[in-house]
């Protein structure tokens, strides 16, 4: 649930900036970058150059072994620096590339795993697509000003040796190129236009497969796949059909770049043949005009694919500053909660929740019966700050102090909250269990949780291979391992969301007796309908309608409330 945007103003950072601070970091390396391609270029300018020189020494009769061994030296020299300058060049340009992709996933990363949320209006898949391919295209603009920079002084090298032999030749280069950085510029807009709206339908295709793959067991579970599958197959659809309109545009661009620049090599061609066939330039003049003719079509491209380049790294840049750039959900406060206090809910009103009231006391193991799984939902988002403290009515209280005035990350130290859906990564047992390698309670929590028979199957113990989502495990065997990860956390004040849906009856009574006895002395609360959860408790609170309705021992409501009865009962 968001707040308004009048109550919370929205900062922004633009592409632009995003751009800027890309360029602004990698300075050093963008001019040596420049330096290094810059040889390269002149380089490649200056054989043709070279052979002219070489032939009109050649025509006038100069044929000695002497000047036949400069001629080699200097072409050797040419290519020594063509080969070293492209080499290292490119290795420094690429690192810098390289690097500064990293910095923006590891920004855009962070900005979606933080406490939290920020107030942007994307799905996870369309955040991850941005903080890897658009984080990528963006530091392309590291790599792309430098070879822009080294095409522009490779064209004007060419244009000053061409007008240096006849200006005719010079002003058709500088005018043709002029021309063609006009016509690709107006092409390149809209480049940037289809480009921008091919990421967006790609990252909702992401999104949809994401969401897909999360829900995949429980769509086969009610025969909702086919109609799952049809619907990414209509965003999938989308997103091809404008992948084909940016390969149209992308291919009209390069072949309008291409002929472009053949027409301009052709006219200087043809313009030196007619000079050296009226006398206005010599052999070796014509031999260099007709090299540079050629090599000039390698910079041009580059030098005209630059801007397609940049429109890209644009567009990338702004969809980062979506993320970037959005506001939290929430300011959080900088208070600690006090140690060993409660957990008090007063009068919290939040989606199905109704005025709800109830307080735990520290070192209380206290299971709350839901009758609506909506509500039990909503409170475990409450109490995991995943809903802002100025979203719902009411107060949740740490210790006797606000949660609003107390930061994310304290909270979550002091207060763990083990979602019913909870996560499997991949990697193995153990680093499921103790993600950070500090926990001190692993063996414990994996007993009590009963996933003994778990690390027993396998030889290689709590070391054995969890795959992606926890795909080689039962629904019963990723449940135990979510609920050894909470135990193992240790967390002053633990909330368990219906840990145990997916286990059989006699593991279930053996887990909460286990919980109960390692939890001991800290405050446990568990949202269940689980008899053998319930028994275990101190006592039960019962939530029907978004309110405590009843509160007592759980044997004691078996005994007096028949509802209470039909509801747990199996």
């Amino acid at each position: 649930m968001r707040t308004p945007d009048t109550q919370r103003p929205r900062t922004s950072r633009p592409g632009s900036d995003i751009l800027r601070t890309a360029l602004r970091r990698n300075v050093g390396a963008m001019i040596w970058g420049t330096v290094l391609m810059g040889l390269y270029q002149a380089g490649e300018t200056a054989f043709p150059i070279a052979l002219g020189l070489i032939v009109e020494h050649t025509m006038k009769g100069e044929r000695s072994l002497g000047a036949l061994a400069v001629s080699i030296g200097a072409l050797a020299v040419i290519i020594t620096t063509v080969s070293l300058s492209w080499r290292f060049g490119m290795r420094i340009l690429q690192k810098a590339n390289t690097t500064e992709a990293h910095r923006w996933r590891v920004r855009v990363a962070a900005c979606g795993l933080q406490p939290v949320a920020r107030d942007v209006d994307l799905k996870s898949g369309e955040v991850l697509t941005i903080a890897t391919e658009d984080a990528d295209q963006t530091a392309d603009i590291v790599e792309v000003v430098p070879m822009l920079i080294s095409s522009l002084v490779a064209v004007v090298v060419a244009a000053v040796a061409l007008g240096l032999a006849d200006y005719r030749l010079g002003l058709l280069v500088m005018a043709g190129t002029v021309a063609i950085l006009t016509i690709l510029s107006v092409m390149s807009k809209r480049i940037g236009s289809s480009t921008r709206e091919q990421q967006a339908r790609v990252a909702r295709a992401g999104a949809k497969v994401a969401d897909l793959i999360t829900g995949l067991r429980p769509l086969h579970g009610f025969g909702g796949n086919h109609a799952a599958f049809r619907s990414y197959r209509q965003v999938s659809t989308e997103a091809k059909h404008q992948a084909v309109t940016v390969a149209k545009v992308n291919g009209v661009y390069a072949g309008t770049a291409l002929g472009l620049n053949a027409v301009l090599a052709a006219a200087v061609t043809l313009t030196a043949g007619w000079l050296a066939l009226g006398g206005e330039i010599n052999i070796g003049e014509l031999v260099m005009a007709v090299g540079l003719a050629q090599f000039i079509m390698e910079p041009l491209k580059l030098f005209s694919e630059m801007p397609k380049y940049v429109m890209t790294a644009r567009a990338s840049a702004e969809r980062m500053a979506l993320v970037l750039g959005a506001p939290p959900v929430a300011t959080p406060g900088e208070g600690r909660p006090a140690e060993g206090g409660d957990l008090e809910l007063d009068h919290v009103r939040y989606g199905s929740l109704r005025k709800l009231k109830f307080r735990v006391r520290a070192g209380e193991f206290v299971a709350i019966a839901v009758y609506q799984p909506r509500a039990a939902a909503d409170l475990a988002s409450v109490l995991a700050v995943n809903v802002p403290p100025e979203a719902y009515e009411g107060v949740v209280r740490l210790g006797g102090q606000e949660l609003a005035a107390l930061s994310v990350e304290s909270v979550r130290e002091h207060l763990l909250v083990n979602p019913y859906d909870g996560e499997i990564f991949a990697g193995t047992l153990r680093s499921n269990i103790d993600p950070a390698g500090t926990s001190r309670t692993v063996d414990e929590a994996v007993e009590a949780s009963m996933l003994t028979d778990v690390v027993a199957l396998h030889r290689e113990g709590l070391d054995y291979g969890v795959r992606d989502r926890g795909a080689n495990l039962s629904g019963g065997q990723r449940q135990r391992l979510s609920l050894a990860r909470a135990l193992a956390a240790d967390a002053e004040i633990l909330v368990l969301h219906d840990p145990t849906t997916a286990v059989d009856a006699v593991t279930e009574q053996l887990i909460a007796r286990n919980v109960a006895k390692l939890r001991r002395g800290r405050t446990t609360v568990v949202l269940t309908s689980s008899p053998a959860l319930l028994d275990a408790a101190d006592r039960v609170l019962v939530l029907d309608e978004g309110a405590v309705v009843a509160e007592d021992t759980h044997r004691n409501l078996l005994a007096r409330d028949e509802e209470y009865c039909l509801a747990v009962a199996r």
